[in-house]
């Protein structure tokens, strides 16, 4: 009897141990097991420009997809610097594979993965003190500030 215990004792340790091996070795960070990136939670949903006197648009943030709408070609001024046009080198209106990581927008478009730093914002103004978060990005160096709908 107490060789049949021993040899239980022997496989249940060779399998716990096969087990916790296999546990260490997978991927299980937050970004899920099979290693998908994605856009910070605090990103994703609608955010408009907020200053449309110029250009015009919105980008819709998901999990790991970005639409862009707005930011058409006809909307940067005569004379003007088309460097200036916010996401002027992506697609408009079809969900582009992205991500977010260290202050930057990561969006694969045509088969190439463009990085575009942003600063995200919180701040709680009164009369209501309700909590206002904002992106920003520079595009030819002016900033594209954009509100959160």
């Amino acid at each position: 009897m107490d060789e049949k215990v021993a040899r239980m004792k022997a496989i249940t340790t060779a399998v716990l141990l096969l087990a916790a091996f296999l546990i260490t070795s997978c991927d299980v960070s937050n970004s899920g097991t099979s290693g998908n990136k994605s856009f910070d939670y605090k990103l994703q949903g609608t955010w408009e420009s907020n200053d449309k006197t110029k250009y015009s648009g919105a980008v819709v943030i998901g999990y790991d997809r970005i639409t862009i709408t707005g930011y058409d070609e006809s909307q940067t001024p005569k004379f003007g610097d088309d460097n200036e046009r916010p996401f002027r080198q992506f697609y408009k209106g079809q969900a582009l594979k992205g991500y977010s990581e260290d202050g930057k927008f990561f969006i694969e478009n045509g088969g190439m993965t463009e990085a575009i730093p942003y600063i995200y914002s919180e701040s709680n103004p009164p009369p209501d003190f309700k909590l206002v978060p904002k992106l920003q990005f520079t595009f030819g160096g002016r900033p594209e500030n954009m509100d959160y709908k």
